[in-house]
């Protein structure tokens, strides 16, 4: 079993940069994972972020974050990042980590049921 721990949230003005980092340990051939990033904002439901294919080959993001958002990964580290650019208050949110196993080296998971393991998570908060 794989463990997630995210870390590089913050307080920041809109407009600026973060950049997150989600570090497995445990059970890990981390190159057998697909890794995503989730969004969960005040009650609201959890959302799609960005999602990369084990072989960090395939990546998706949300149409909300398109242009702004980068997500890429080390699996020499076992490290997933998210590269967020030009962020806006609309992005404050808790941001989780999640990893699913043995899935076809290309794919992209970019919905919340498809991944078992999830990080705590960590809070982004853009100020306007």
């Amino acid at each position: 079993q794989v463990q997630l721990v995210e870390s590089g949230g913050g307080l920041v003005q809109a407009g600026g940069s973060l950049r997150l980092s989600c570090a497995a340990s445990g059970h890990t051939l981390f190159v057998g994972y697909c890794m995503g990033w989730f969004r969960q904002a005040p009650g609201k439901e959890r959302e799609f972020v960005a999602a990369i294919s084990r072989n960090g080959g395939t990546t998706s993001c949300s149409d909300s974050v398109k242009g702004r958002f980068t997500i890429s990964r080390d699996n020499a580290k076992n490290t997933v990042y998210l590269q967020m650019n030009n962020l806006k208050p609309e992005d404050t949110a808790v941001y989780y980590c999640a990893a699913d196993w043995g899935r076809q080296t290309t794919l992209v998971l970019t919905t919340a049921l498809e991944y078992n393991y999830w990080g705590q998570g960590t809070q982004v908060t853009v100020s306007s």
